[in-house]
């Protein structure tokens, strides 16, 4: 029919020595003559010199993971003054597919594929082999600790965020999936980026030899008119309810804070999804007399996330362990001042930014730095000014860079 003629012309005009069009069908729209068909188009690069992406386990939820391939793909066609990669991806569906476009997948329906996703198994169960040896690229990149494993003929740098579930596993499941999945990705890749140094120096206790190992920081975005005054009284914490984000101390800190300013209006806004530790926190909760002091939120939008960094006083991150801990740097570039523990990653990146606390005292000196930044209004300012020149040199713009030229030197 001539409209399938006219998609044939043009599908043919777009194959040039650098482009190869893919046609798929898939059931829609009707009334174009050929069948019931809609016509997806998608472009590929290249087989020569081109990068595949692998963010097979994204998820749309707000979590540090998805933040992180978000950001970065965001800022990579300004940055890197090059085309979105291809990406190794999921429709809706659950079917894998190769597609370079800015809009990330949306949450899968089936509660098994999104288990997959959560286990970091979702490789296994789409046909890797095929899409790859179909694209043919020649460098294949993961922000996830994610190689795939039945891919020996090419590249992969892979991405590690934390070490954490082998030192504060949520479960002993959890602790023995990534203390026997872990070496297998970490060590079959030909390059690890660490997010921080001190992810550095667990990979090579790991046994990872040095020289596979690149050390590229988050980057943030930079936040239009960040604050330059409190706000308002809240203490903000975001922070799943794990063993390692030791919210305990959180509690304990803002309730001898409470007994030092008995009319202190704020409350303490924690945002994180619950876990088997919630019903300890509550329990806590109530043992120190803070009902009606902590709000819990599983989840806020980001629209609800912004509102709520531009009405606190201070960021709160109290971890027994942190890759990065995004969340201090995202109120440093919203001129929030932090509070953090005494961990490497927190000395690492914060000492002289934030207000460091000890994380086995019951709260003691947290409460102690809270007093000092309510009652000396030139310390807020300071830490505010301090951590939006921290937020700038830990760019978004930065990290992006980086990578791009550590994927240029491998490819």
């Amino acid at each position: 029919c001539k409209a399938w003629q006219a998609i044939q012309r043009f599908a043919l005009s777009l194959v040039t020595e650098h482009v190869l069009v893919i046609i798929d069908y898939s059931p829609g729209l009707s009334g174009i003559g050929v069948s019931t068909k809609f016509f997806q188009y998608h472009t590929l690069r290249n087989t020569q010199n081109s990068l595949l992406v692998n963010i097979l386990p994204y998820r749309p939820i707000l979590t540090g993971l998805s933040r992180y391939v978000e950001r970065l793909l965001s800022v990579w066609t300004s940055v890197t003054n090059t085309p979105l990669p291809m990406q190794l991806r999921l429709r809706i569906d659950g079917t894998a597919e190769l597609r370079s476009d800015s809009c990330l997948p949306c949450e899968q329906h089936s509660s098994w594929m999104r288990f997959l996703q959560f286990s970091g198994l979702v490789q296994h169960a789409v046909p890797v082999e095929r899409l790859v040896n179909h694209f043919k690229p020649s460098l294949i990149y993961s922000p996830y600790t994610d190689k795939l494993l039945a891919i020996h003929d090419r590249p992969q740098i892979i991405t590690c965020h934390d070490l954490t579930p082998l030192y504060w596993p949520s479960s002993r499941r959890a602790y023995w999936r990534s203390r026997l999945w872990l070496p297998r990705h970490i060590h079959g890749a030909d390059r690890v980026v660490a997010i921080s140094h001190h992810v550095a120096d667990l990979l090579l206790q790991e046994g990872l030899p040095a020289q596979r190992i690149a050390v590229i920081p988050n980057g943030v975005e930079a936040v239009a008119d960040p604050l330059t005054t409190p706000a308002g009284p809240d203490l903000l914490m975001l922070a799943r309810h794990a063993r390692n984000k030791n919210i305990s101390l959180a509690l304990q800190g803002f309730a001898r804070f409470l007994t030092l300013n008995p009319n202190w209006e704020g409350q303490l806004v924690i945002v994180g999804r619950q876990s088997r530790e919630t019903a300890l926190l509550l329990k806590l909760e109530q043992q120190l007399g803070l009902e009606g002091r902590i709000c819990w939120y599983s989840s806020l939008s980001a629209d609800a996330l912004e509102r709520r960094w531009r009405a606190s006083f201070a960021l709160i991150s109290t971890s027994w362990m942190e890759g990065f801990d995004y969340p201090l740097l995202e109120a440093q570039a919203h001129g929030l001042p932090t509070l953090a523990s005494k961990i490497p990653v927190h000395e690492e990146l914060y000492r002289d930014i934030a207000l460091l606390v000890d994380c086995n005292d019951d709260g003691v000196s947290l409460a102690a730095q809270l007093q000092r930044l309510a009652r000396n209004p030139g310390l807020w300012q300071q830490l505010s000014q301090a951590g939006l020149q921290n937020a700038r040199y830990y760019s978004l713009e930065r990290q992006c860079r980086s990578l791009h030229q550590l994927l240029g030197s491998l490819s």
